[in-house]
């Protein structure tokens, strides 16, 4: 484990001794949507049905609005607090290049989130700014999800199928969403039959039988649904059903490996699959260092 030790308090938790966490690599990385920064430095975010507020003081984390119970049943997982980064960042460091990479990052651990939201979310990602991206996860939030308060303000869970599956095309295009709008409306629909429907082998709610395939398939099946190409797949892969060797390459990532490694016209398929060969089962670890030192040092090819 990357902590020494939980404590209980009034307010949340606190985590003890934490290694390998910085609150603005996680969370600003490219792998969430639904936290934002505070005015104290702090993140809010929503996750699990749950609101809750991260600071980092000095060598501790403290979590607040949460219990013991919550996080050994969500947050442990959520942060992916039971992996040793060190162990990671070591071997990936072994790559003099892709080291300028890691230290620049060397706070970043890969969420595990809800597989459905993730679905969701990538689809309204692709060729989309993530100010955009928020605003219409948001709106949302706020039609079909559950109202949550926290510090007197109010958050929205994100939708579960049941809800969300009400939505028409034409709610769904007030929402901000472009033409995305008709692969989302496909995409509700096409979880929420096959969970009705007890379709085997299937998506249910949290798309369990897609995360359980390997890495090949478990694209394959993810590119079924309209609005998701490798990249999206990869994401969706990566960042909620632990698919590690997973290796989403957008323009960032492009831009990252030019500079890096390889030469400008190399297409996205073959820069997807040089990495894969190099990093192996470590891709996506790589990918997210490599993804967040090119967009934050605005590396240009």
């Amino acid at each position: 484990m990357d902590y020494k030790s939980i404590e209980n308090f009034e307010e949340g938790i606190i985590i003890k001794d934490v290694v390998n966490f910085k609150p603005k690599d996680i969370f600003e990385c490219g792998q969430c949507f639904r936290w934002d920064k505070q005015p104290n430095g702090n993140y809010i975010g929503v996750a699990y049905g749950r609101v809750i507020e991260v600071e980092k003081r000095e060598n501790d984390i403290i979590i607040y609005n949460t219990n013991l119970e919550d996080f050994n049943t969500i947050w442990h997982n959520y942060f992916d607090l039971g992996r040793d980064y060190s162990k990671i960042k070591a071997n990936l460091s072994k790559d003099p290049l892709l080291k300028k990479a890691v230290e620049f990052g060397e706070g970043i651990r890969l969420l595990q989130q809800e597989p459905f939201e993730i679905l969701i979310s990538f689809i309204i990602s692709a060729n989309n700014r993530i100010p955009m991206i928020k605003r219409a996860i948001n709106k949302i939030c706020e039609k079909w999800g559950e109202p949550i308060e926290y510090k007197e303000k109010e958050y929205y869970s994100f939708p579960t199928i049941e809800s969300f599956h009400s939505a028409t095309l034409e709610e769904l295009q007030l929402c901000s969403l472009g033409f995305r709008a008709k692969y989302i409306k496909d995409t509700i629909d096409k979880v929420y039959n096959n969970k009705q429907n007890n379709v085997t082998p299937c998506f249910d709610t949290g798309l369990d039988w897609i995360k359980g395939l390997d890495s090949d398939k478990c694209q394959k099946e993810l590119k079924k649904f309209n609005g998701v190409g490798p990249k999206v797949a990869d994401c969706i892969m990566l960042f909620s059903m632990e698919k590690y060797s997973s290796f989403p390459v957008d323009v960032w990532v492009k831009r990252a490996m030019q500079h890096f490694y390889l030469a400008p016209d190399v297409s996205l398929p073959k820069i997807r699959e040089f990495a894969i060969n190099k990093f192996g089962s470590l891709s996506g670890f790589a990918q997210q260092y490599l993804f967040y030192y090119a967009r934050e040092n605005n590396i240009k090819i």
